[in-house]
């Protein structure tokens, strides 16, 4: 899979699971499991509930997801 074939959304994250996963309700409604991406982990973005993010998905699995970004408000 290419950079090219993922899908972006914005979503505001409902409930942090173990290991740096977390339940994400998507603006359309839908509820994932993201992870956190790497950069996210090396650079200690700490993530709580309630903070809007941006989540990178796969076409071929729409229920797990990737949080590439935390909005800054």
């Amino acid at each position: 899979m290419s950079k090219d074939e993922v899908i972006e959304a914005e979503g505001v994250i409902v409930e942090a699971l173990p290991n740096a996963t977390f339940k994400v309700k998507l603006s359309n409604g839908h509820m994932i499991t993201a992870y956190i991406s790497g950069k996210l982990r090396m650079n200690y973005i700490k993530i709580i509930p309630g903070d809007t993010v941006s989540i990178a998905m796969s076409p071929y699995d729409l229920t797990k997801g990737r949080i590439t970004w935390r909005s800054k408000t």
